[in-house]
């Protein structure tokens, strides 16, 4: 969302006021009440893309985010943390042990007592099993050992993580409820853009429908990996509201719900987007 977003208010940057007035006027004039895509009408973020970008994600050797797969896999079988531990000692080939894993994510975490991601699972994971320092959200290293292990689910379905555990339920309500609820300045929902208008143009962008299918993900925007959460914290500032700190659970009550909205579409990750 914030692509389309900033590049409609950039380009308003500098035009007269009214101009500026007409479009908040146009986002404010979106239905505020929104109903899920119907399940056979739900596409992927890749079939909004030109052919270029489609060529890049499809071919390993030109996806960007291949770089970070493979240092994702050095760090598997790198041993780490007082404990002198490798995720490699412990879940031996990734290829095996993690076909599949990350299609599950988020899921029910008893130490939590709520939805965990998958990068939250890795840095667990590390601080228990190999008793290694925090790797911070967004941090290379973390990212590249999310890329490695998502690799392995490409092909594979979304689970559908509440029907696997119904103790997911409420997070899943909120989740929803921040999906369709009006926030920021230009009081905008998840749901009236990727909803409501998805297929549709606005600053010369397609609107995708936000299915979460490819994370984490090697953005043209960004020139860089990035998660879930930084794409969700993007899009908060696009809607000109506060962002939420990383790892705050209001993102993993948007992440379950979005996954959810995706149960049985292939993943893709790491994919490539504009």
């Amino acid at each position: 969302m914030t692509a389309f977003l900033r590049g409609a208010f950039s380009r308003l940057r500098g035009k007269k006021r009214p101009a500026l007035a007409a479009a908040a006027t146009f986002l404010l004039a979106l239905p505020a009440v929104a109903a899920d895509i119907p399940l056979p009408d739900r596409r992927s973020g890749y079939e909004f893309m030109g052919p270029d970008t489609r060529a890049m994600q499809d071919d390993d050797t030109q996806n960007p985010a291949t770089l970070a797969v493979l240092e994702g896999e050095a760090l598997w079988a790198r041993k780490a943390g007082a404990a002198g531990r490798a995720c490699a000692d412990c879940h031996g080939d990734a290829r095996e042990s993690m076909k599949g894993a990350a299609a599950r994510y988020p899921r029910f975490d008893d130490a939590g007592a709520g939805p965990i991601d998958l990068e939250g699972r890795i840095m667990q994971c590390r601080a228990r099993r190999q008793e290694a320092p925090p790797l911070a959200r967004e941090s290379r290293e973390l990212l590249a050992l999310s890329a490695f292990v998502a690799r392995q689910s490409r092909g594979l379905p979304v689970a559908d993580a509440v029907a696997a555990d119904a103790r997911l339920a409420p997070f899943l309500e909120r989740g929803r409820a921040l999906f369709r609820r009006r926030q920021g300045q230009i009081a905008l929902s998840c749901a009236q853009c990727h909803d409501d208008n998805w297929g549709k143009s606005l600053a010369g962008n397609a609107i995708p429908q936000a299915h979460p299918t490819g994370y984490p993900l090697y953005r043209l925007e960004w020139q860089s990996v990035g998660s879930l959460q930084r794409r969700l914290r993007n899009c908060m500032i696009g809607m000109r509201a506060e962002p939420y700190a990383y790892g705050a659970p209001e993102y993993l009550d948007l992440a379950l719900y979005l996954a959810w909205r995706a149960r049985g579409m292939a993943m893709e990750a790491p994919a490539v987007r504009p």
